[in-house]
Order: structure tokens, then C-alpha cells, then sequence
């Protein structure tokens, strides 16, 4: 089993929603299932079994999740997979589903127990073939770089006027500015809001700098043990910080210094800590989803790391996923931004050029992230690595995710 998380944002850039997408099988890893057929998995909605197994606050932590579900599963037992999360979860059909009477009947049976509906993928000369169906969802998601969405919200609205309308496949922050003035757009997706930096500012704010100074020392081959709290220190915000995360960790007695943190955690373990913090921090004016993406990052390419063969350096990759998002939290240029932090050269090839002995492991997980699962099923058989194992280093990053920020 595979899955991510792809965020939906308001026109504040707050995430109000997350898509779930997953795959069960790697094909190319199992080929004699290819042609299993069309009816694979209809007793079941996978995405509604992930959330069942993880948790829907483990992976959306108080937004709602839209989860796909095909055209046989639709007509599963649904309601015993997910009665607990009827009032988060949004089922999300494609142009798979036929305006025939028994969908009709069927999503009115969902209404009514009150699940939220979602249609995607429709083609905009098949529209009219769809009244009746779309008179019953609640989300339409269009996708800007194949439908006008200006002519589209007036035919929604008109047509329409409780369905909200989702844009979907922004990749310019330009078009997120200009599509979300529009009142008649509720809902925005894509990858706008982590689009690399290539020409912005030459100065790094005050506050920032000290916090690259703190990193700098953190991250010295030379940094002893003792000079935590001296680093640190220098920070209330980050000392708070600090403690507070340590302590969600340290069951068996309460920390009270970075001292005691330093004994509890040992050398490794602290600069993790605080490198976690001070990233905490640099993130503090971005939107949310940007720190989430960058300490997600980090954990999910630390417990990758024995599956690419390189456990030893899985303080490293932490490092790197930390810094993956740099160039947004300082609106620079990645080469630029990685000029003001102490990196390795592995590091540096990865996430300026995609070279080096970090490349392979670095495209995996953006392919993960991306849902790009015909890469990432590709990758998996040149590295010989197991679904299961990616699986549980993503719900691992997850899980560390929420117990560190929530």
C-alpha cells in the first residue's frame, strides 16, 4: 500500500482539506495482477481502509479528506468503513460514474446519511450529460489548465448555485492571486505554493539571520555537546520551543534544561531537535503547509534512508529535508539560500541539480509526495524496495509529524 497527502487551500492559504490518493498494488513490482480487471478492490475503498488503519486525525489533524472512490466501489459497503468519519470525509467520483438511475439512487443514499460528495475529470463538452448528478455534490473540481474556470464559475453559478468549485492544478502563484479574489471559488490545489524560488530577494530579515547563525552552529563538524544551551539560549521562543518538544518525547521524567535535554537525547539527537525547532521558526511567516512539508520531509527521508542502504546517514537526509523548502522560506533561489546554511556536498548536488549520491533517494520521495506512482513503482524495482516499508516510513513521518505539533 502506498498513499500521500495533497493539500487543498482558501484563498488565505490555510489548508482546509487534504485529497488522500493511494495504490494498492505496485503493478510493475507484480505483474500477474495487471490483469486482474476493472473490479479489484470494488468491496473496498482503499482510501477509506488507510484512514481506518491510521487514523483520520493521525493524517488530517481537524481538516476534512477527500477520498477517492471508483465507480464499483461506490456501490460497497461504505458506510461500515467509515461511520465514525462521515462528517470529515468528502467521496470523490470521477467520469467513470455514468448519469444512470442507479448512481442517481445511490448518491442520495450517501446525502442523506450525510456524507459530502466531489466530482472531478469532467469533460466540459459532457457536462449537460450530467445534471442530475451534479445537483447532488457538494464540491466540483475543475482544473485550470484545461477548463476557463472564469466561464465555468458563471455556468456553475447559474446552473448550480450550492456547488462549490474547486481549481485544481495551479502551478503559479500569480494565478492563485488572481483565482482567489473571485468569491465564486471556494477551494485551490496544486503546487503553486512550494513552486522553487528563481529570482526574489537579496536580503534575509534580521530574525532569520539569527536563526541561519544558530543552524550554521548547530550544524559545525566542530559543535560540542555542552554548547547547546549557549545556542539556544540566546532565544527564549526557541528554548520554550525546544523543551516542549523534547517533553512530548521524554515520558518517564519532565525536561527542564537544554542541559538535561542534551543528557536525555545525546549530541545526534538534539541538533535534530533543534534543527526541527529553528526550522519551526523560519517558517513562522509562510503558510502552514510549508513547515508541515519541510519537517515531513525530513522524517520520511530519515526512515527511508536503510531502504536506499544508507542508515548511517539518516542524521544527513533529515538535514536535507529540512532545507528542501529553503529557497521559499527565504524567497531566494535554492543556490543562493544554500549559500547562508553549512551543507554537504551531497546535500548541495541533490537540491540544486539532482546529482550526487542523495539524488536517487531525494527524487523518490518528491515522486512519493507528488503521487507519482508510476516513478515511484519504477524506482522501487531499480532499488529493490518494498511497498510496505515506504509505507510505513510515510505514516511514521505522519505520526512523528502530529505528535510533535499537535
Amino acid at each position: 500500500m502506498l498513499a500521500t497527502l495533497i493539500p487543498f487551500f482558501d484563498k488565505d492559504m490555510k489548508v482546509c482539506a487534504y485529497s488522500l490518493f493511494s495504490q494498492k498494488e505496485n503493478l510493475l513490482l507484480n505483474p500477474a495482477r495487471q490483469a486482474s480487471g476493472i473490479n479489484d478492490g470494488a468491496a473496498r475503498v482503499e482510501g477509506l481502509d488507510i484512514l481506518q488503519r491510521i487514523g483520520i486525525d493521525t493524517l488530517s489533524p481537524g481538516t476534512d479528506v477527500f477520498v477517492p472512490v471508483g465507480s464499483i466501489a461506490v456501490f460497497s459497503d461504505i458506510e461500515s468503513q467509515s461511520e465514525a468519519m462521515i462528517g470529515r470525509l468528502v467521496l470523490l467520483f470521477d467520469n467513470s460514474v455514468t448519469n444512470t438511475p442507479d448512481y442517481q439512487e445511490r448518491f442520495r443514499q450517501l446525502k442523506q446519511k450525510g456524507y459530502k460528495l466531489a466530482i472531478r475529470k469532467l469533460p466540459v463538452e459532457e457536462i449537460e450529460n450530467y445534471k442530475e448528478i451534479l445537483s447532488l455534490m457538494d464540491y466540483i473540481i475543475l482544473d485550470y489548465k484545461k477548463v476557463d474556470v472564469y466561464k465555468a464559475r458563471i455556468y456553475f453559478g447559474n446552473q448550480y448555485p450550492n456547488i462549490r468549485i474547486c481549481v485544481g492544478n495551479i502551478e503559479k502563484q500569480e494565478v492563485f492571486d488572481d483565482v482567489r479574489v473571485d468569491r465564486a471559488f471556494h477551494l485551490f490545489e496544486g503546487a503553486f505554493y512550494r513552486i522553487p524560488v528563481t529570482k526574489g530577494q537579496t536580503e534575509v530579515e534580521p530574525l532569520k539571520v539569527n536563526y541561519l547563525e544558530l543552524m550554521n552552529i548547530v550544524n559545525d563538524v566542530d559543535f560540542e555537546l555542552t554548547k547547546a544551551a549557549d545556542v539556544i539560549g540566546r532565544d527564549t521562543a526557541l528554548v520554550v520551543s525546544l523543551l516542549e518538544m523534547v517533553n512530548r518525547i521524554a515520558t518517564k521524567s519532565e525536561v527542564t534544561s537544554i542541559r538535561h535535554a542534551a543528557a536525555l537525547l545525546g549530541q545526534r539527537e538534539l541538533k535534530k531537535w533543534i534543527n526541527t525547532v529553528i526550522t519551526k521558526e523560519l517558517c513562522a511567516d509562510r503558510p502552514n503547509e510549508i513547515t508541515r512539508v519541510s519537517l515531513l520531509r525530513a522524517k520520511f527521508l530519515e526512515c527511508l534512508a536503510p531502504s536506499f542502504g544508507m542508515g548511517m546517514k539518516a542524521s544527513e537526509l533529515f538535514l536535507m529535508g529540512l532545507f528542501s523548502v529553503l529557497n521559499i522560506i527565504l524567497s531566494m533561489p535554492m543556490e543562493e539560500a544554500l549559500n547562508k546554511v553549512n551543507v554537504s556536498k551531497d546535500i548541495r548536488e541533490a537540491l540544486l541539480s539532482c546529482k550526487g549520491e542523495f539524488a536517487d533517494i531525494y527524487g523518490f520521495m518528491t515522486a512519493y509526495e507528488n503521487a507519482d506512482w508510476q516513478e515511484v513503482s519504477r524506482m522501487q524495482i531499480l532499488k529493490n524496495i518494498d511497498s510496505d516499508a515506504v509505507f510505513k516510513a510515510y505514516i511514521e513521518a505522519v505520526c512523528w509529524y502530529k505528535e510533535m505539533f499537535f
